[in-house]
């Protein structure tokens, strides 16, 4: 039996980013250093391309000086429904994962106050802008019985035996929401400077597990076993800036610059540590406080407007700085210095049209993320369950590429919009790596399971999004 004991307090515990959880690696960056880009249909279907085009709340994700382009008041409120999908795959065996969420994905609004004066000043304007998204992801991948993990016991008689810990199975499984609210100003000088600059602020909340399930040969038994520190909960703020010019060089074409602060995060942890004690497997749950600093962001902008009817916008957004958290002992120490030496600068580009024929609208654009990540060399086993080191260039997290598409109508003061997004990735997923050492294998209800050696999973995510606009221009 698995002997529990429970204890609350503040710690920070000191664990290695490798031979600990991923799941910590895969947060950090994927929650805490990419914000919430869910926007209105018109800036989904774009695949967020409107760096140097502007006119309302959602340039506030990405160059605030569009908010002075804006020259009517706009409010508008769009439905998000995604069809999250995840295949991975072991020695030729896949598991396939749906999770179908339904939300309020953007509200936002300007309002534009016009200068009555001589000056060359003509619009200072307001806006705010809320996105929010879900943070579910199940990845479960299956097994194979040719991974042995051998584990010295003791049988029922006090004999010394050793048992064969067959690896059955593995889930990686995320729950939560992140939300990000932005409250700018943009103003405009003669129609041809455009100058912005907004607050943001960011939450989350993320309840995490690392679990796998193992047979052991003496008994024919299977259970499963939790990754040390896990599960674990988290609830963050965080807080940044972003200032932004948009300059048209003639009345076709428009250059656009913006430059996003880092996300200065709050994180306040709770985790379970797992000890083995001489009758079993005991864990007090424990937590903690900390900081951590995602990486500032540049971006460029440029826009070809040839005419009222066909607007084309590039972004390109490159992160300038490394994450990091702040120390306060060998965990976040440690974790530092994985970035230091595995993280490479994080790049996009977005590419996005309009086609206006009357009232229709017909958009498109397509969006590359790169890998945040060098290659790296770990230890990990083969189909075969033989140990070996191997490089992977797309361990933790992979490159992604979204494609967008929409159609809208605007009947006035009123219009509707509605867009698809297909946003796609692949990597390779570590996992099971633990080491008696430092405690950081897996733990059952009588003893732990370690190995200095990973499973590797092949995974496929797939994103299925639509989106629904209603807006209203006052």
């Amino acid at each position: 039996m698995l002997k529990k004991s429970l204890v609350i307090v503040s710690v920070s515990v000191a664990y290695f980013a490798q031979a600990q959880n991923i799941s910590t690696i895969r947060n950090s960056i994927d929650v805490y250093s990419n914000s919430p880009m869910i926007g209105s249909s018109k800036f989904n279907a774009m695949a967020g391309a409107n760096g140097a085009l502007g006119g309302d709340a959602t340039s506030l994700m990405t160059n605030p000086a569009g908010l002075g382009v804006a020259i009517t008041g706009d409010a508008s409120a769009t439905l998000f429904l995604t069809n999250n999908k995840n295949t991975s795959s072991v020695a030729g065996a896949s598991t396939r994962y749906n999770i179908d969420k339904f939300t309020l994905g953007n509200a936002g609004g300007v309002a534009t106050i016009q200068l009555m004066t001589e000056s060359a000043w003509k619009f200072i304007n307001i806006g705010a802008n809320l996105s929010m998204q879900s943070l579910e992801d199940y990845v479960e991948s299956p097994g194979n019985s040719n991974i042995i993990i051998p584990k010295s016991l003791v049988d029922s008689n006090g004999n010394a035996v050793i048992g064969n810990m067959s690896y059955r199975g593995h889930a990686y499984n995320r729950y939560g929401n992140q939300t990000r609210f932005n409250l700018g100003v943009g103003a405009n000088y003669n129609n041809s400077l455009y100058i912005g600059a907004s607050i943001n602020m960011h939450y989350a909340e993320i309840d995490q597990y690392d679990s796998a399930l193992l047979g052991l040969n003496l008994d024919n038994s299977v259970n499963t076993f939790d990754k040390q520190y896990t599960p674990f909960s988290e609830k963050s703020n965080g807080f940044s800036a972003t200032i932004g010019v948009i300059g048209k060089l003639s009345n076709q074409f428009r250059l656009g610059a913006s430059i996003e602060t880092p996300t200065w995060w709050n994180i306040d942890r709770a985790f379970r540590e797992y000890s083995l004690q001489d009758d079993g497997v005991y864990y007090n749950n424990y937590v903690e406080g900390r900081n951590f600093r995602s990486p500032m962001k540049a971006t460029v902008s440029g826009a070809f407007v040839p005419n009222k009817n066909f607007a084309i916008n590039v972004d390109y957004t490159l992160g300038v700085t490394k994450p990091k958290y702040t120390v306060q002992g060998n965990a976040e120490r440690e974790l530092n210095g994985f970035f230091d030496d595995n993280y490479k600068n994080l790049s996009e580009v977005r590419v996005g049209a309009e086609y206006r024929i009357k009232a229709f609208r017909l958009r498109g654009g397509y969006s590359y993320s790169s890998n945040p990540f060098n290659a790296m060399t770990i230890s990990s086993y083969s189909n075969a369950g033989v140990a070996g080191d191997n490089n992977y260039s797309n361990l933790i997290l992979g490159q992604r590429n979204t494609i967008g598409a929409g159609v809208g109508y605007d009947f006035g003061n009123f219009y509707v919009d509605a867009a698809y997004q297909n946003v796609s990735s692949k990597y390779n997923n570590p996992f099971l790596r633990g080491s008696a050492d430092d405690g950081s294998g897996y733990y059952s209800g009588d003893f732990d399971v370690n190995t200095p050696t990973s499973v590797v999973s092949s995974v496929k995510n797939n994103r299925d999004n639509f989106f629904l606009t209603f807006g209203w221009k006052f």
